[in-house]
């Protein structure tokens, strides 16, 4: 009898092991093309700017994917491809037709999947195509079919039309600007898709989407500051309601002149009632706020900003360039503000206030400075080659204080004093957001009187850093000043371009499931 027992039991215990061992682990892919393009500025984005990647490296983009991670042992994973450029101009359609090519061709390869991880930005312009995320999506579905789950992840800057709703089946974005939590809520994407495979639930049962009307910078609607920081403070805890999967609000994309350019607010899960009830609620406080919203530094002239800085003790005083800000979609060689600066008398020699301009491409400027080396004199121009619209290639004459090699963006970068400033020039176009952009130059932009960057709200290096700060009203691709830029394909009314507008539809309108 105890034999028999024994044997049941050992049975029973290598059924277990066997049937584990039999277990399949979700098959998930992995896709995703990702760019803020302004269609104000005459710049556009080609292939290289996008560094796409494919299979495994894909995995080094995110470190909930290393392989000592959970998520990683939870399901077989197909990279396919990703691409991810600085913000810049409207996609070419060859750089966008060959990531999607490819992108498709090896989704081919392994199917069929449970799911699919979407990583994007949202607000991609194609030449050629409205909603390009839209036809993205619609492209996969039709090699991937309607069963696999679609998880979206995306930065609150995107834009969500219809067709990018239905054929995501889960879908969130950021929660705070500056984007602090992006790696968070791309984690979060793939753990709500690894969530609702594992327990079998599936799909969500309903997607919540409403449209709110209106359009705002970025920079007047940073978390830092209110109603930002109060409205997405908000969203959490409607995740928590009971029957609700995940919620987001997007403030959309001010600088593309398509009709899907404006904030949206979804919500995914099983309840119906709670999932509309928590959209509408979300919706309705952001159309409650929308008078609040205002920018994030004080915002001024460029002149008066100059002004202000130069009588300040509090260093460094930090000055944002925002009209051609190239994390905003600017063309980011609009030499207006540098000409200007390089006028005024108080920076004409060596011993005036110490001023970082960063920066302006220029590469014929860097070609030349290469010949000279470190040390000698250079008079050559930079800047304008592709925005010329308000001032002309600026002429530079001083000395070469570094030469640096081997940047991700810049690929070369240059420093040449002229006068008390020192002037960052690069091969191709870089944002400065870090302190070792400027020290891996020989810069110490804390030791410094003013520092002008290309820039909107500053990131958290430089805000930290900041002695003072304002944001000046510069021209370029991304103004501020939206009435300037002169939308023409957006849905009207609008606010805040239109300022007398009746109160929105702000009720729920459900989106169909992906495969309905």
């Amino acid at each position: 009898m105890k034999k028999q027992i024994l044997y049941l039991f050992l049975l029973l215990i290598f059924g277990a092991c066997k049937s584990d061992k039999n277990k399949q682990l979700p098959k998930i892919a992995i896709a995703g093309i990702a760019i803020e393009s302004s269609t104000f500025s005459p710049a556009q984005s080609h292939i290289e700017a996008f560094h796409p990647i494919t299979g495994d490296t894909i995995f080094s983009s995110y470190p909930f994917f290393s392989k000592e991670a959970e998520n990683r042992k939870r399901a077989q994973w197909f990279p396919t491809l990703r691409g991810r450029s600085l913000p810049g101009g409207i996609t070419t359609r060859e750089a966008y037709e060959e990531m999607v090519t490819k992108t498709l061709e090896m989704l081919q390869e392994n199917l069929p999947y449970d799911g699919l991880f979407f990583d994007i930005h949202g607000a991609m312009s194609v030449v050629g195509i409205d909603d390009p995320e839209g036809d993205f999506i619609e492209r996969i579905r039709k090699v991937i079919g309607t069963k696999t789950i679609i998880s979206t992840s995306m930065d609150l800057h995107g834009n969500v039309s219809k067709r990018l709703a239905h054929h995501s089946d889960l879908i969130t974005c950021y929660r705070l600007a500056p984007h602090e939590d992006a790696l968070e809520s791309k984690k979060r994407a793939v753990d709500n898709l690894l969530n609702r495979l594992e327990s079998g639930k599936g799909k969500p049962k309903y997607k919540a989407w409403i449209p709110i009307p209106i359009l705002l910078p970025g920079e007047k609607t940073s978390t830092r500051i209110e109603p930002g920081k109060s409205l997405y403070a908000k969203v959490n805890p409607e995740t928590k309601k009971d029957g609700v999967v995940d919620a987001a609000i997007w403030i959309g994309y001010a600088w593309a002149d398509e009709p899907r350019n404006h904030a949206v607010v979804m919500v995914t899960g099983d309840d119906k009632k709670q999932v509309s009830k928590s959209a509408e609620y979300l919706a309705k406080s952001m159309w409650n706020v929308r008078h609040d919203f205002d920018f994030v530094a004080p915002t001024t002239t460029f002149e008066d900003a100059l002004k202000k800085a130069l009588e300040s003790d509090k260093h460094p005083f930090m000055i944002s360039d925002m009209g051609d800000n190239p994390t905003a979609g600017g063309a980011g060689d609009v030499t207006w503000t540098l000409t200007e600066l390089l006028k005024q008398p108080e920076f004409k020699t060596e011993n005036g206030p110490s001023l970082i301009y960063a920066s302006i491409p220029g590469p014929d400027f860097v070609a030349k400075a290469i010949k000279i080396g470190i040390g000698g004199s250079i008079s050559a121009t930079a800047g304008a080659q592709i925005d010329n619209r308000f001032a002309p290639p600026v002429l530079l004459n001083g000395k070469i204080t570094a030469i640096k090699h081997g940047d991700k963006h810049a690929q070369t970068e240059v420093v040449v004093k002229v006068g008390s400033i020192n002037v960052i020039v690069t091969k191709k176009r870089k944002p400065y957001h870090n302190e070792s952009d400027f020290t891996n130059l020989g810069l110490n932009p804390k030791d410094t009187n003013i520092v002008v960057v290309k820039i909107g709200y500053l990131v958290p290096d430089l805000y930290n850093m900041r002695g003072d700060w304002v944001m000046a009203l510069t021209p370029g691709g991304v103004d501020q000043d939206l009435e300037r830029l002169g939308h023409k394909r957006i849905k009207r009314p609008m606010f805040p371009l239109d300022k007398n507008m009746d109160t929105p539809d702000l009720s729920t309108r459900f989106i169909p499931l992906s495969h309905q």
